[in-house]
């Protein structure tokens, strides 16, 4: 068994990976043997690394002496196994549908661990997620009046409208916020009024501790009213570095067209290298306005997804065939491009594909670009000519690391009448790697 990553070229852009996903990688068998029993694309995750992860999380709030609650953005990804490391650290669940809080419930997540969010919620939602107890940001007016409806006890926050992106659908104006709270007074018997929340675009640290800063004057503001305002929501939006600085900035740097086949043109891509990320994003947004938050008696919450998922999975795709176009080659894998998501999006997952394959067999380095299994021109899974040690072949695997955030299920499709990838759950036990199927 050998494991091949491309050749060094101007477009090279090696992923980091961790020291789990790497002995899997270098197993001599165990990739072979789930591809045989599968046939066709799967995706591979580790719940410790979730759960290292979220811990990770927890002890920032802990060392800040700032009390709160970690959600996981359950849309990031939709196997169970992150559900069951929820229930087992203490973390809480973001959902924004019956599924999803039904999913939570199933897996041992209290519902006063979930908060319930999104724009648009439907009836049995509201009415699910107050019978159990969860937290539920109100987006709009019409959302609060059909929660009054309810008469039964409720727990909300109060989504605020952010002044750096005034023209979002999301969030309640400051006009809006005065008359929800209003509203929360009159029903305070019934509805619980428990702070604010809100949700930024981006990565960068000082407009959140910015706006949470506001929002601790908002929370200490409505206590006069007698309500219990105990909580700010920071949203999501802690970010991953999933490439080494240089090679980031060399890739920037010498970034050309002819890079991809056909000349492929994108607007934009994820930042893949970023400072500061997941938990020490965290820790400095705490370094701002942590001492306000204790200071206050105020908790944070917050929700990430993709930082909780970093380097918690990969996806493999069996190679069917190879064939030349022009200068460089294309890649035929059984998958579609629909399991990696950023194609869906009008951008690209640049971390390098690695070529796994069963023997060490020599061969000419190629180029190539990596094609999808459907009839479509667009179903590309690479436009980028990836640099491969030798022609990749008909039972080689292709691996996309750290792709558990976002990447593996957010646009998923069953077109062709393909079944979706499963997800496989790994464990080690007694020094040997198991798997199994997740449910999902």
């Amino acid at each position: 068994m050998t494991i091949s990553s491309a050749p060094p070229t101007s477009s090279h852009l090696p992923a980091r990976q961790s020291d789990w996903a790497l002995r899997v990688q270098q197993d001599p068998v165990l990739l072979g043997d789930i591809a045989r029993a599968v046939d066709g694309p799967f995706h591979v995750i580790d719940p410790a690394r979730f759960g290292a992860n979220l811990a990770a999380f927890k002890a920032v709030l802990s060392a800040a002496g700032v009390d709160g609650q970690i959600y996981y953005g359950k849309k990031a990804n939709k196997a169970g196994a992150w559900l069951g490391e929820c229930a087992r650290h203490d973390g809480g669940v973001d959902v924004a549908s019956v599924p999803e809080l039904v999913h939570a419930l199933e897996c041992g997540v209290r519902g006063e661990d979930v908060v319930v969010t999104g724009a648009a919620k439907a009836d049995r939602l509201l009415w699910l997620a107050a019978r159990h107890r969860c937290l539920i940001a109100v987006d709009n007016l019409d959302e609060l009046e059909r929660i009054a409806a309810l008469h039964i006890p409720v727990r909300i926050l109060l989504r605020v409208l952010p002044d750096v992106n005034p023209d979002s659908r999301f969030g309640l104006d400051r006009k809006q916020v005065e008359h929800a709270l209003d509203r929360c007074t009159a029903e305070s018997s019934r509805i619980s009024m428990e702070g604010f929340s809100f949700h930024l675009d981006g990565y960068e640290v000082r407009p959140r501790a910015e706006l949470a800063d506001r929002l601790i004057d908002l929370c200490t503001a409505a206590r006069t009213r007698g309500l219990p305002a105990t909580s700010i929501s920071i949203g999501g939006g802690f970010a991953c570095s999933y490439v080494d600085e240089e090679d980031w900035e060399r890739f920037r740097s010498g970034y050309r067209d002819d890079w991809f086949h056909a000349g492929r043109k994108f607007a934009k891509f994820y930042p893949y290298h970023q400072n500061p990320t997941g938990a020490a994003m965290l820790a400095d947004i705490l370094g701002h306005i942590g001492p306000r938050l204790a200071g206050t008696g105020t908790r944070l919450l917050c929700e990430p997804g993709r930082a909780l998922l970093d380097q918690a999975g990969f996806s493999v795709f069996p190679v069917q065939g190879y064939k030349e176009r022009g200068d460089h080659g294309v890649v035929a894998v059984g998958g579609l491009s629909m399991s990696v998501s950023e194609q869906w999006k009008g951008s690209e997952f640049l971390p390098d594909p690695l070529l796994w394959h069963p023997d060490s067999a020599p061969g000419d380095p190629v180029t190539a670009f990596v094609g999808g299994a459907s009839c479509m021109e667009y179903d590309v899974l690479t436009w980028r000519k990836i640099g491969f040690p030798r022609r990749p072949a008909h039972g080689d695997l292709l691996i996309y690391p750290n792709t558990a955030g976002y990447q593996m299920d957010k646009n998923e499709s069953e077109f062709h009448q393909l079944p979706l990838p499963p997800k496989i759950r790994l464990a080690d036990h007694d020094g040997r790697i198991t798997w199994a199927f997740d449910t999902h």
